[in-house]
C-alpha cells in the first residue's frame, strides 16, 4: 500500500471514529434529558407506563451488541484519556452531569450543573455526588501534574449543601508528592460565589507499579492495542 493510500485509510478511520464519538455524545445528551425529565416529571400514571414501554423498545436494539467487562469501548482511547462513558465527565454517559474540566497552570478547574436526578436532601445534591465530583477533579489534577495514580484515600468535608440547577465551579490542585504518593485538594463552590466553599476534599493517590497496572488493566489495554493494529 502506498503512503497516499495509507494516509487515506487512516483519514477514513479517523473520520469514522469522530462520527461515532459524535453519535455517542448525541445519545448521551438524549439519555441525560430522559433521566432529568424522568426525575422531575409529574406526568399522569398511564403516560409513565406508555413512556416505559417506548423506552424499552428503543433500548432493545442497543443491547443486541454489547461489550464485556474487560472490553474497552471502541470509541475510547484510554491511553490518551478519552473516556466517553466516564460517569462524571463522559459525554456518552447518562449518569454524568457531565463535568467539564480544564487546566490553568497548576490549577484544575471544573464546571457543571447538577439536575434533579442528583437530588439528596430536597433541592440539594446527594453528598455522595459531591464526593464523586471531587474524586474526579483531584484525579485530573494529579494526572495533569504528570503523576497519575489511583485513589487510596478521600477525605471530604461538607460545609454547606450543594444546590441543584445552579452552575458550579470546582477547583483542584496537587499539594504534595512523596515518591509514588501524591496528595491533592479541591473544593466545590457556586460559580457566582467562587470564594464560598460548599464542599472540600483531600485525596491521596498512588501510582501503580508496572505489574499492578498489567494485572488490573492488562486485558483492556492489550485488546485496545490489538484493535488499533487491526
Amino acid at each position: 500500500m502506498s503512503d497516499s493510500e495509507n494516509g487515506r485509510r487512516l483519514h477514513a478511520v479517523d473520520d469514522g471514529l469522530l462520527r461515532r464519538r459524535a453519535a455517542i455524545s448525541d445519545l448521551g445528551d438524549a439519555l441525560r434529558l430522559l433521566v432529568e425529565h424522568a426525575a422531575a416529571t409529574e406526568a399522569p400514571t398511564e403516560e409513565l407506563r406508555r413512556a416505559a414501554e417506548r423506552i424499552r423498545q428503543a433500548a432493545a436494539p442497543l443491547g443486541e451488541r454489547v461489550r464485556g467487562r474487560h472490553d474497552s469501548p471502541t470509541a475510547d482511547d484510554m491511553l490518551a484519556g478519552v473516556r466517553l462513558y466516564n460517569p462524571v465527565t463522559g459525554a456518552g454517559s447518562a449518569l454524568a452531569p457531565p463535568l467539564e474540566i480544564h487546566s490553568d497552570g497548576d490549577l484544575s478547574i471544573g464546571a457543571c450543573t447538577l439536575g434533579l436526578a442528583f437530588e439528596g436532601p430536597p433541592s440539594f445534591a446527594h453528598g455522595g455526588v459531591s464526593a464523586m465530583l471531587l474524586d474526579q477533579m483531584l484525579g485530573y489534577a494529579v494526572g495533569h501534574s504528570g503523576n497519575p495514580g489511583m485513589t487510596v484515600r478521600l477525605d471530604t468535608g461538607y460545609r454547606k449543601p450543594v444546590p441543584l440547577l445552579t452552575p458550579l465551579r470546582l477547583t483542584a490542585q496537587v499539594t504534595g508528592i512523596e515518591g509514588r504518593r501524591v496528595t491533592a485538594t479541591g473544593i466545590i463552590a457556586v460559580a457566582a460565589e467562587p470564594g464560598e466553599i460548599l464542599v472540600e476534599a483531600t485525596g491521596v493517590f498512588v501510582a501503580l507499579r508496572a505489574e499492578q497496572a498489567r494485572r488490573l488493566f492488562g486485558q483492556a489495554i492489550g485488546r485496545m492495542r490489538q484493535s488499533r493494529a487491526g
